[in-house]
């Protein structure tokens, strides 16, 4: 048994010292690249924030429960561009979730042949490299109109409910919340599938071998079981949704007022900062990077809110 042992331990090859300094380099050059993404996102909030400073020291909170962005009298604030960021990412996402999840639920299981599987992959990740201006002009002059049909129909038979009290007049907060959850479809399914093909296959057939069938095993063992990269994958479509600019800019109708009725015309923070930057000046610049702080913050705090219900679901 020794004789083997050492036979074994002679054949093992020795590690030489410039394979353990390659080691070593390779560690700290991935720290490295760590440290510098963190440093540049510091970076550019800092930045911001610097640029910011006139506006947060003439309007302080008063600038995000405000509506008023006149800069003839230099009045701003960006409330309206809050509830439209969030409202029109909310309806992508209540979109592009359960089509995005179901896609990815039958692009991960044996539900099609493998070929099919493949070109409708290749499919879904093509949307995500569609340039947003592109989907913005296909936004126009087809969705638009395709939506207003509905929202006619909608309004005359259910113009009780606030969100369809108004007519359509074109672009409005349904239209961009549409194009947001096209937008975000790639980024939902191609992180859920790869959270439910990362599940081990002896959950699958365990769950088989007890007796369950397939719908059974997919709804109570593998969702469940990719619900943590499924979150992950929900959150970052928020924040591509929320980050948006072009396509929303060309389809919300950029009004700086709040209507409950998603038919109507509203405005993002980002649409704000597209239009307005360009001919800003003096305290306008300031109250943009101001809501462009704003933005920041919120994206921020989406990320934080996915990590934390991550690592809840992690530990159930």
């Amino acid at each position: 048994m020794n004789t083997q042992i050492d036979n074994l331990q002679s054949q093992i090859k020795p590690r030489f010292h410039v394979e353990k300094s390659l080691d070593g380099g390779f560690i700290w050059l991935t720290r490295m690249f760590a440290l510098a993404v963190a440093v540049i996102l510091l970076w550019i909030a800092i930045q911001v924030a610097i640029e910011a400073i006139p506006a947060l020291q003439k309007f302080g909170a008063s600038f995000l429960v405000t509506s008023a962005w006149n800069p003839v009298r230099s009045e701003y604030g960006v409330l309206p561009q809050i509830y439209g960021t969030l409202v029109s990412a909310l309806i992508g996402l209540l979109i592009a979730v359960p089509i995005g999840v179901g896609t990815a639920v039958l692009l991960s299981e044996n539900l099609l042949p493998s070929s099919v599987r493949l070109i409708l992959v290749f499919l879904v990740e093509l949307l995500a490299a569609i340039p947003s201006v592109v989907y913005g002009i296909w936004g126009v002059f087809v969705l638009v109109p395709l939506l207003s049909g509905f929202g006619k129909w909608a309004n005359a038979n259910l113009g009780f409910v606030p969100i369809f009290s108004t007519p359509p007049t074109g672009p409005g907060m349904l239209s961009a919340g549409v194009i947001l959850a096209i937008m975000t479809l790639p980024i939902i399914t191609a992180i859920s599938r790869d959270a439910l093909i990362s599940v081990p296959s002896s959950l699958r057939q365990a769950a088989m071998g007890l007796g369950a069938t397939r719908w059974e095993t997919i709804f109570k063992v593998l969702l469940p079981a990719a619900f943590s990269g499924i979150v992950s994958a929900v959150m970052l479509g928020l924040g591509r949704a929320m980050g948006e600019t072009m396509a929303v800019t060309m389809l919300i109708g950029n009004a700086n007022v709040i209507n409950v009725s998603v038919f109507a015309p509203a405005n993002t923070i980002s649409s704000l900062l597209a239009n307005q930057f360009a001919e800003a000046s003096g305290l306008q610049v300031s109250a943009l990077m101001y809501a462009a702080l704003v933005l920041f913050v919120l994206t921020l705090l989406v990320n934080i809110l996915a990590e934390l219900i991550v690592v809840q679901v992690k530990r159930i």
